[in-house]
């Protein structure tokens, strides 16, 4: 019994860690007094949809963003998008930019264990995306912003990018869906086959008896 109600404890001590956690975590944009938006956090640990490349090496060396464009999205506001075909008002996309590694072909690429190809090196710009139609209607829903190119720390805060910046290319290309480049992230239309029923009903329904003594094996 003794044994049992410590395991529930601790259970209960990771449940309240768990909340906490996610109270600290963004939830959606940050804009200063300034309407500037505040760089976001934790958004490594965010859902990853991807990293495109478009090398130098592949563009005659004038690529507007040679790195890899790592991107990533609240995982509610990817379920969204599965369930849905668009995102949510408040849905925050950040792109981060990694440098490629150093290569020794004249196309930048190297080898390694798994083949040639484009490997990524240092962190290196933060772009981000925010869809709030009442503050970028002008630019389809959605506003641009840039925390700079260089390696961390990024800059803490950004002004939206005007239309011709960053918007236009979106508006020409993607208008249609939702200004991102879905074709490039397979994972936000790809839906997740929930665990079947049955194997949850099955694995859980045990005799009272030897639920008894399978908790014992596993607490005592």
């Amino acid at each position: 019994m003794k044994v049992q109600l410590a395991v529930l404890f601790r259970a209960a001590l990771m449940i309240v860690a768990v909340g906490l956690s996610q109270s600290r975590a963004q939830k959606g944009p940050e804009f200063a007094k300034d309407g500037n938006l505040v760089l976001p956090t934790g958004f490594r640990e965010w859902v990853f949809i991807g990293g495109p490349i478009t090398p130098n090496g592949l563009n005659n060396g004038k690529a507007l963003f040679p790195e890899f464009h790592n991107v990533y999205v609240e995982p509610e506001n990817f379920r969204y998008y599965q369930e849905h075909g668009n995102f949510p008002e408040g849905t925050v996309l950040v792109k981060e930019l990694v440098l490629t590694q150093t290569g020794k072909y004249p196309d930048g690429s190297l080898d390694s264990a798994s083949g040639r190809g484009y490997f990524p090196s240092s962190l290196h710009g933060l772009d981000v995306m925010v869809k709030d139609s009442k503050r970028f209607g002008d630019t389809h829903n959605w506003g641009f912003f840039s925390f700079g190119h260089q390696a961390p720390p990024y800059q803490p805060t950004a002004s939206v990018k005007s239309a011709g910046e960053c918007a236009y290319c979106h508006i020409a290309g993607v208008a249609k869906t939702d200004m991102v480049w879905v074709q490039y992230y397979p994972s936000l239309t790809t839906k997740t086959r929930a665990p079947s029923r049955l194997m949850l009903t099955s694995s859980t329904r045990r005799p009272s008896a030897e639920r008894s003594q399978a908790q014992t094996r596993c607490y005592g």
